[in-house]
């Protein structure tokens, strides 16, 4: 059985990798299967890449400073969401507005009985 991998194949493979293409682009344009690229990188010990398919994680946007009010403002889908963020009750997770909507107080027990 004959390999397909000239060394003039190989010399181009080595320069689309370092391009950055794709290994299905690579193949098509060297007449292989992707299969067959990613193989031939493997055992030519070409840099790995980064996969598509994992992606490093987002930056977090929301940076808390110190206690703050987590009553929720908005749908959690949507992108005006938020929490209060003002400062809240000392031992509460709420300021002193969202704490009244919070906690009910009991009702009193009557001694009618």
């Amino acid at each position: 059985m004959d390999s397909v991998w000239t060394p003039e194949l190989i010399q181009q493979l080595g320069a689309l990798w370092k391009q950055g293409l794709s290994t299905a682009e690579i193949g098509r344009r060297l007449g292989v299967t992707k299969n067959a690229v990613v193989g031939k990188a493997h055992r030519l010990l070409l840099d790995p890449r980064p996969s598509p398919l994992k992606r490093p994680p987002a930056p977090r946007v929301a940076t808390a400073q110190g206690p703050a009010c987590s009553w929720p403002e908005g749908h959690p889908g949507d992108k005006s969401f938020r929490f209060c963020g003002k400062r809240p009750l000392p031992g509460k997770p709420y300021c002193a507005e969202h704490a009244e909507l919070a906690y009910v107080k009991p009702k009193e027990k009557s001694n009618a009985a």
